[in-house]
């Protein structure tokens, strides 16, 4: 039996997605270093916990959250996914279920409120989870949740709700890893770098050249789908739906998304709702 892997959009090989917590003015640098870069990603927003709108930081405040008016202004405005992030930042770990349950409820009923979209995605406050908070975050429709562990490698998730990443932008290993995966050209999997933080990081440490360099390093490349969390998940599924027939030589795609894969060395493509003999 020949060998049968998954491809991205247009055929591509990789892909890469950011995602970044908490909702701060710094938010709006990092989105700008994305657009210049053609890059993509989430925001995980606590709709529980935006600034006032009169705020005024203290000179040297590092952690600042916007306010409504300015969180609708700067995300509204961009091509990042928005994800929540729990109403009010609480760990889930250790809550009654009821709480944990409302944690996750409220901030995405106020998210798809103010953005008009629907949230799917989330990413767990301080990095904690347990089996309990995964199967809260399942019944409350969240289809990804993003942990803070790193794999330090590009494998697609096999549990989304127990999401890892590439690593975080502080780690030593960032630009060896993202040299590792624009160099590979032989793998006979899909490739995923994601890439986490928190934007005030940058500030915090003086280090905004350290994703600046990535991204540029990273933009611009045909082999790769820059893309938002939720697409990607998105994509995936849709990939895992397809239904092929017993000799492997035709397959159709009950979807609403086109579909790329390659088996037997063939590129194939299957477009939404299709049928395709390969």
């Amino acid at each position: 039996m020949a060998n049968m892997t998954m491809r991205f959009p247009q055929g591509r090989p990789k892909a890469l997605t950011l995602s970044y917590d908490d909702g701060v003015e710094q938010d709006i640098r990092l989105i700008e270093i994305a657009k210049e870069n053609g890059i993509k990603g989430t925001f995980n927003i606590n709709s529980g916990l935006f600034a006032p709108e009169d705020v005024e930081y203290k000179p040297g405040t590092i952690h600042r959250r916007m306010p409504l008016s300015k969180v609708l202004e700067v995300y509204k405005n961009s091509d990042f996914e928005i994800a929540a992030h729990a109403y009010t930042h609480a760990a889930l770990t250790g809550l009654p279920s009821n709480v944990a349950a409302d944690e996750i409820l409220k901030d995405r009923k106020v998210l798809e409120r103010l953005f008009g979209t629907i949230i799917r995605g989330f990413a767990y406050p301080y990095g904690a989870y347990d089996d309990n908070s995964v199967s809260i975050l399942k019944n409350c429709g969240m289809c990804y949740a993003r942990t803070v562990n790193s794999t330090h490698d590009f494998r697609i998730p096999s549990d989304w709700l127990r999401l890892p990443a590439t690593c975080h932008h502080n780690d030593p290993m960032l630009m060896e890893l993202a040299h590792k995966f624009v160099e590979e050209n032989k793998s006979l999997s899909p490739m995923l770098f994601y890439l986490w933080g928190h934007t005030y990081e940058f500030e915090q440490k003086d280090n905004w050249n350290v994703i600046e360099e990535f991204c540029k390093y990273m933009s611009g490349r045909d082999d790769i789908w820059y893309a938002t969390n939720i697409e990607i998940y998105d994509y995936c599924n849709a990939f895992s739906q397809l239904i092929f027939d017993t000799d492997m030589t035709m397959c159709q795609n009950p979807t609403c998304t086109d579909i790329w894969f390659t088996y037997d060395e063939k590129d194939v493509f299957v477009p939404a709702g299709e049928k395709v003999k390969f």
